[in-house]
């Protein structure tokens, strides 16, 4: 489970544009679920996995996944227990190496290596196993440069690093939002499939309400830093969301209602 307390996070602080985005928050997120946040932009979305993952501090607060503390850990270390899957297809993966080195780097993750070993003979059968969970044809490609495959591509294989591991808790921070809408099915439908087939407990950022009541168990509203809606997926509709989303002003282009519905 992770959990969360009294965390404060602000930006510019002190000055004029100062901007509180967390006051004494409390989350907990109950273990082997998925959860999906959801909110306008700024209303703390990235900022809180930012946080959670190491990439920001917070000025106070705590964070424990299942039992253990994370505050004081920089980023390399919670990746011990953390995978993250980001936006961008090529933030989780090195473009300019081949599948097969890439899938050799995640799995040394928060080890010591040597890049003139990095790849081991012995791990290419299993490396290949795992690629064809994903029905995408990259275990005939072990030794393509990823920089040549195409964004889904690259975001499945980024999902498959980032779970190789097993971890504590997986973030999904918008993972599909680049991509097609075909794409983005296929890819969101690998995920839960691996989430749900290994009992990763994952949080979600997403904007599309749809995905967001069909692929997870869980639905926590943000608003300036604030819960203002946490509910069972299978409890609410995608029309009442959306009235939730317009009763706060959160839909604030026509673009962004598209996405939601």
């Amino acid at each position: 489970m992770l959990k969360i307390r009294g965390m404060n996070k602000s930006f510019n602080a002190g000055t004029e544009n100062e901007a509180n985005i967390f006051c004494n928050f409390n989350l907990d997120i109950n273990e082997c679920e998925t959860t999906v946040i959801l909110g306008a932009n700024g209303c703390g979305k990235s900022t809180l996995f930012n946080i959670i993952s190491g990439v920001m501090p917070c000025e106070s607060g705590e964070i424990s996944l299942d039992g253990k503390k994370l505050d004081g850990l920089r980023e390399h270390q919670r990746s011990a227990h953390i995978g993250r899957v980001h936006q961008n297809p090529s933030l989780g993966v090195s473009p300019s190496l081949t599948i097969l080195e890439n899938m050799s780097l995640s799995d040394k993750k928060c080890s010591r290596f040597g890049f003139r070993k990095l790849v081991k003979k012995d791990q290419i059968n299993r490396y290949t196993e795992m690629l064809k969970t994903l029905d995408l044809g990259l275990e005939n490609k072990l030794n393509t440069q990823v920089k040549f495959l195409s964004g889904g591509q690259r975001q499945s294989l980024s999902l498959l690093m980032a779970t190789m591991k097993r971890p504590d808790l997986l973030l999904l921070d918008e993972h599909t939002a680049a991509l097609d809408p075909k794409t983005s099915k296929v890819v969101m439908e690998k995920t839960m499939e691996l989430v749900r087939k290994e009992k990763i407990t994952t949080l979600m950022i997403s904007h599309n309400l749809r995905d967001a009541i069909k692929y997870s168990d869980r639905i926590i509203m943000l608003d300036r830093g604030k819960v203002i809606l946490d509910t069972r997926s299978n409890l609410i509709s995608e029309s009442e969301l959306i009235k939730i989303y317009n009763r706060q002003n959160l839909l604030d282009s026509d673009q962004e209602l598209e996405q939601a519905v």
